[in-house]
């Protein structure tokens, strides 16, 4: 059930970062971070290179100190 919620959110809002998955997940960070890695290996997200934006204008992180992941799979998967 964790892994659909984690796909659907990359799905919905395109990248993230952990800590913006914590919170709108709900979920603790060690949690998501099992799930990405399982979604890293199915090739439906991927790492962006340190110092990547998350596509929010905020300005509010520090981008080489976060992790932010990008969708890569498909709209409708449905996270399976």
């Amino acid at each position: 059930m964790i892994l659909s919620r984690v796909s659907h959110y990359l799905r919905q809002h395109r990248r993230a970062s952990l800590y913006d998955m914590v919170n709108g997940i709900g979920s603790t960070p060690e949690v998501i971070a099992v799930m990405l890695v399982t979604l890293e290996r199915k090739e439906r997200l991927r790492l962006l290179p340190a110092g990547s934006s998350c596509g929010n204008s905020c300005c509010k992180c520090n981008p080489t100190t976060l992790a932010i992941y990008e969708w890569t799979g498909e709209d409708d998967g449905g996270g399976k």
